[in-house]
């Protein structure tokens, strides 16, 4: 077993490689599929996990990028049916064109996108518009007809230039779920491992994301803790609406983000905790809402090379 482990690891890696110019697109896509940078997150790293475990079913993959936005579309469709969401219908018009002049902007158009269309109309719009995939492509992909993608673009960006500006939820912290935190926080600066780990309830969720994954106590006191903690500088932010801690890594340039955490809490425990180390698109789209550059060299993970 654990030579299996170490093959997919390897496999997990030379993936990677092989997707790094495809990351950010994809990441951006799902990000505005979903209207949430964190359901967006959570559905790139299921896309990325579907796409590494179904390569051996795929005997001749032509097109990498439409293979990795297939799955990630497909995904997130399902993920809607189980919801019971409208999925939308996409109906043709007797002159598709491709041409369409405006002065829609986009950054704008793009965050509202979840909120006025059906999960179908969004994947089309993206697809077309944001990720210059052909109408026959994105046809293939939201299994409809190339006229329904151009009458469906041209009916989104007629109706996005009515919208004003959508509203933006915050989760603000209860007063016990805080107060958990900042025991967490000091915990966390004095490198006390036993000290968050009485923290965590006994059936803890301990998640470093698309790098690791540990469920008891002891497999996160010997695993992931096992040489403590890093000593950097924690503090906490509100981000895309959430509360996180951010793990800042001093230079001589000022403080790099490290890390960024989300905990779940539930009567006084933490329930789930995860961390956003190895994931670099979400790093870096961290960084410029919260101001901070990103730490590129951090052992094992070295961004410079990229």
């Amino acid at each position: 077993m654990n030579h299996v482990i170490e093959l997919s690891r390897e496999f997990q890696k030379e993936f990677e490689t092989v997707i790094a110019d495809l990351g950010e697109g994809l990441w951006n896509y799902c990000r505005y599929l979903t209207g949430s940078p964190w359901d967006g997150e959570d559905l790139y790293q299921e896309t990325m996990l579907k796409a590494m475990g179904g390569l051996y079913q795929r005997w001749h993959v032509t097109n990498l990028k439409s293979y990795l936005y297939r799955i990630a579309t497909n995904t997130w469709i399902d993920h809607c049916r189980k919801e019971k969401r409208n999925l939308g219908t996409l109906s043709e018009e007797d002159m598709p064109s491709t041409d369409f002049a405006d002065n829609l902007d986009l950054e704008e158009a793009l965050e509202q996108l979840f909120y006025l269309f059906t999960p179908r109309q969004t994947a089309v719009f993206l697809l077309k518009e944001i990720f210059e995939f052909t109408a026959d492509e994105v046809a293939s992909i939201v299994k409809t007809t190339p006229g329904a993608v151009y009458a469906t673009t041209r009916r989104m960006k007629n109706k996005l230039k009515e919208v004003p500006e959508g509203m933006r939820l915050k989760t603000e912290p209860t007063e016990s779920e805080n107060l958990v935190i900042q025991a967490y926080l000091k915990a966390l600066t004095n490198g006390d491992v036993e000290g968050i780990l009485k923290l965590f309830s006994d059936q803890p969720h301990y998640e470093a994301s698309l790098g690791f994954l540990e469920t008891t106590k002891d497999e996160i006191r010997n695993g992931s803790l096992q040489f403590g903690l890093p000593g950097h500088r924690v503090e906490q932010y509100m981000l895309w609406g959430r509360p996180i801690i951010v793990v800042l890594a001093e230079s001589k340039n000022g403080p790099l983000i490290h890390d960024i955490q989300y905990q779940e809490i539930e009567n006084g425990k933490i329930v789930m905790s995860r961390s956003y180390f190895f994931r670099k698109e979400f790093i870096f789209a961290a960084s410029k809402e919260l101001g901070f550059a990103p730490q590129l060299n951090k052992p094992p993970v070295n961004w410079e090379k990229d």
